[in-house]
């Protein structure tokens, strides 16, 4: 039951009708471009400043609770969008949403390790991650399909509505997890797992190695995975062919979380580094073919980075000790937003003088220096 709980809790958590609709809620609401970006900003630096912070109380009180609490707080921000449209409440929304996600980042995946972990079963963690991720993705795909007849029928308080009653419920299955702690770390002083978390982090070698190989593989393509409809665009489609297009890529992402379990179990650091070596190019030749049939390069890309994304998770919890499990994947979660944010930072600065397909293109050259670093054995994708 613990699985199907995890899969439940990633359903509910991205079952969310606001999604396709909120930018839209807030130009109604009169707000401008600049006003709409200044926002996601806020939602950023939220984000950024509560990660390492919220992954050190996850390792000092129950996960469970912090699980539970992260979605409450999203919904309330929710709730307060619909009600009360305005840029302000928009702002504190996006500070709620924000601290919510913090709250779970860590917590879900230190608890998902160690109840594994107490039953035996840590090598099915990344079977587990990946389906996880792609229940996730079914999910975002059900509430844009969903979102499109409620809205017609009830307008943002229909959707608001939706999306609120899906954080009560995924934070009313968070409190049906196990958790059984096994690290001590509640008998710890918070100050005192915050000082060993980032020290491992920054001390113990192969955790180093996880972090960094979790924090680039992950945020390059999770931020350009933003801007595929653009792409999309791009190719001189009809508008009304570009979800298709977008539908594509998401098949490719969904298929490489099903496929990471089985990936983890067999892959070494020199499988690893070529298959991120094979989706960089792929990725690549993909967008900048200005072809609708491009697009399946690039799902075949993204699938493989997700993979790539799930296995490299699974490293960093393989290596992970002691009480601070949760404050070191929050360490990571704190490498992969900066890394995100200069992605989009760059895209943005530079996407007036280039193509979209030659940024896609361009940003997928770290990976192959990624791969070539693990190829000469500085990087190792496992303990060999």
């Amino acid at each position: 039951m613990l699985v199907a709980k995890l899969y439940a809790y990633a359903f509910l958590g991205e079952f969310v009708l606001l999604y396709p609709v909120y930018t839209l809620l807030f130009t109604d609401a009169g707000l401008s471009v600049a006003e709409t970006s200044s926002l996601f900003v806020i939602w950023s630096v939220t984000g950024l400043v509560l990660e390492i912070p919220s992954g050190a109380l996850a390792d000092r009180v129950s996960r469970r609770l912090l699980l539970c609490l992260g979605p409450l707080l999203t919904g309330l921000g929710f709730g307060l969008w619909t009600l009360f449209p305005s840029y302000w409440v928009f702002a504190l929304g996006f500070v709620m949403w924000g601290a919510g996600e913090a709250l779970i980042s860590g917590s879900y995946e230190a608890l998902a390790y160690e109840e594994l972990e107490r039953r035996g079963q840590s090598g099915r963690y990344a079977a587990v991650m990946g389906r996880a991720t792609a229940v996730g993705l079914v999910a975002d795909a059900a509430a844009i399909g969903l979102a499109v007849p409620v809205f017609a029928a009830g307008g943002y308080l229909a959707v608001g509505a939706a999306s609120v009653l899906a954080c009560v419920l995924c934070a009313v299955t968070a409190l049906t997890l196990p958790e059984h702690r096994t690290s001590g770390g509640e008998g710890e002083s918070y100050l005192a797992i915050l000082k060993s978390g980032i020290s491992q982090a920054r001390t113990d070698r192969g955790v180093l190695h996880a972090l960094l190989l979790v924090t680039f593989v992950t945020a390059i393509w999770g931020a350009l995975e933003e801007y595929v409809p653009f792409l999309g665009a791009e190719t001189g489609v009809a508008k009304t062919t570009i979800p298709l297009l977008i539908l594509v890529v998401w098949i490719g992402a969904t298929s490489g979380g099903l496929l990471a379990g089985a990936a983890a179990e067999r892959m070494s650091t020199r499988g690893y580094a070529l298959t991120i070596a094979l989706a960089a190019p792929a990725m690549a030749v993909g967008a900048m073919s200005g072809h609708p049939a491009g697009f399946v390069l690039i799902a075949l890309a993204f699938g493989a980075f997700q993979l790539a994304g799930v296995v490299a998770d699974t490293r960093l919890q393989e290596r992970i000790s002691g009480p601070a499990r949760a404050t070191v994947t929050s360490v990571a979660g704190l490498g992969t937003n900066l890394v995100t944010l200069v992605v989009y930072a760059v895209y943005g600065a530079a996407s007036s003088a280039v193509s979209h397909g030659t940024m896609f293109a361009l940003l997928v050259l770290p990976y192959l220096l990624i791969a070539l670093m693990m190829a000469r054995g500085r990087v190792p994708a496992r303990q060999e």
